[in-house]
């Protein structure tokens, strides 16, 4: 397990460890129901220097991205970003991705544990473009700052900052570090949110700062159930090689009108001819249950196998238990009564559109 650059910084905070993919990540911080409310009510932040980073430098570095992923790349401007997909010439997903074009490069932001991964597969098709393919995340840790309070904590501590609004859109902070730091909107838990890419060398100060501006550490434990309560899906939980892109991701991470790219073809036939035969949706359990769904539990619509749970919470929020999974096209209506699959034996379910908890 690789462990976070600020390790001693959050063991001294009361953090316990969690491996996620082979990187460490904290689980919380001794209370993550408080993390949990902070992170709806105030503003949490996260130490996510887990998760994996790449740059793409070079003339053709945007040019060459916009023919490996699902979303227009080549159209965007510096500050700007989008939701992708890193897709196999089947359309199975590789990888989900945050792409921003920053001033010099294009900054890749994705589940940890696929860094190796992802820089093959794009470094397997350089052949003429001027593009190469960089690992900052030894160089560059990522904090998050999420919550209602977000943008307050961000003003004050950095007031000349003009935040940027716009969901994907970055910014440059007016703070003197050894490096640049950037700042992104990202909401990753259903509240305002943004994220801090900070050079290695001022990520002690800056978390420091923030927390001095009003924000409080959380944790992994918190930040899933929060991100399954808004209907986000996760690389890795409820999605991976196995899928379709279509089958998981809507049209915010697809777009059909743009160029070719690798897998264009399988995820355009699949909207020409017919649509995908399963989809990610959400569920609402019903009945109590001392021991959740575990991940690849069946779904039954009648007597029929319909699909199975990739990701379960019990919603402090609702005080219900919610899930995401996979329902076959025929048994995916809104409300269509199901069954789940549950040590304590089948439990009623019905679909329900996420976020199962609204934004405010």
């Amino acid at each position: 397990m690789t462990p976070l650059p600020l390790h001693e910084l959050h063991r001294a905070a009361g953090a316990t460890f969690i491996d996620i993919n082979g990187q460490e990540a904290a689980a919380h911080y001794g209370d993550w129901l408080a993390e949990y409310r902070t992170l709806r009510e105030g503003a949490a932040i996260l130490d996510l220097s887990f998760r994996g980073r790449l740059c793409l430098t070079g003339a053709d570095a945007q040019k060459f991205l916009n023919g490996q992923v699902t979303n227009n790349v080549k159209d965007l401007k510096p500050g700007e970003g989008c939701y992708a997909a890193l897709v196999s010439a089947k359309g199975k997903m590789e990888s989900d991705l945050n792409i921003y074009r920053l001033e010099n490069e294009m900054l890749l932001d994705f589940e940890p544990g696929l860094s190796e991964r992802v820089a093959r597969r794009l470094g397997k098709f350089i052949i003429a473009d001027d593009a190469q393919v960089i690992d900052v995340a030894p160089d560059y840790g990522l904090l998050s700052v999420q919550g209602l309070e977000a943008a307050a904590v961000l003003a004050l501590w950095a007031p000349g900052l003009d935040a940027p609004r716009e969901a994907m859109a970055a910014a440059k902070a007016p703070i003197a570090a050894p490096g640049e730091i950037y700042v992104t909107h990202q909401a990753r838990a259903g509240r305002p949110g943004f994220d801090i890419f900070v050079p290695a060398a001022a990520l002690r100060e800056t978390s420091a700062q923030l927390l001095a501006a009003g924000a409080r550490w959380c944790g992994w434990q918190a930040l899933e159930t929060a991100r399954i309560e808004a209907g986000a899906p996760r690389f890795g939980a409820d999605m991976d090689e196995t899928n379709l892109a279509p089958e998981a991701l809507d049209a915010r991470a697809i777009s059909y009108s743009k160029g070719c790219y690798i897998g264009q073809e399988v995820i355009a036939r699949i909207r020409t001819y017919g649509q995908v035969a399963k989809s990610l949706r959400g569920l609402r359990l019903d009945g109590d249950m001392s021991e959740l769904p575990a991940k690849g539990a069946k779904i039954f619509s009648g007597d029929k196998e319909a699909g199975y749970i990739t990701s379960t919470v019990r919603s402090p929020a609702l005080q219900a238990v919610i899930a995401l999974g996979y329902i076959r096209r025929e048994a995916g209506q809104p409300g269509a009564p199901l069954l789940v699959q549950t040590p304590a034996g089948a439990i009623p379910a019905r679909i329900v559109e996420p976020p199962f908890v609204p934004a405010p």
